[in-house]
């Protein structure tokens, strides 16, 4: 999770527009269609073993993307994705949009999950075990919907 005030406060870099939808969904695998601005992609991922998993991502035209997420995806997941380099790794930071609106969650590539790094202040809770954060978690029981605490 990000902390809005501190997040408000980093100097960010142009983030890039996400849409993006499911295919397939269930505890073993997912298939995600994903477009930006200017690109489109296909990925597959596998089952989750602690809180990495096997992806596989590929480039698709655009259209088709679209076309897939137009005839096969409902509901979607929208997001301003930000990349922070931070301690020497890439964070991405995900602005939620739509009906997930106010939900800001940072992520980080590690080699091996029990790798070192260095955390910025703005980032607060691990979520990576809370499978409400997931993507296609979210897609179909959005954030605006959660019971508040």
């Amino acid at each position: 999770m990000v902390d809005h005030r501190l997040w408000k406060q980093v100097k960010k870099p142009a983030g890039t527009h996400y849409r993006q939808g499911y295919l397939l969904d269930d505890k073993k695998r997912t298939v995600r269609i994903r477009v930006t601005d200017k690109q489109a992609y296909i990925t597959l991922k596998g089952a989750a073993k602690g809180i990495s998993r096997p992806e596989f991502e590929y480039k698709i035209p655009k259209a088709d993307a679209v076309e897939l997420l137009e005839a096969f995806s409902a509901p979607q997941v929208e997001k301003i994705r930000y990349r922070i380099r931070y301690g020497g790794k890439l964070w991405e930071v995900d602005e939620f949009k739509s009906a997930n609106a106010g939900l800001i969650v940072a992520e980080i590539e590690l080699k091996e999950e029990n790798e070192t790094f260095k955390k910025p202040a703005w980032v607060t809770d691990e979520v990576s075990d809370d499978q409400r954060y997931y993507n296609s978690n979210l897609s179909i029981h959005p954030f605006k919907t959660w019971q508040k605490k």
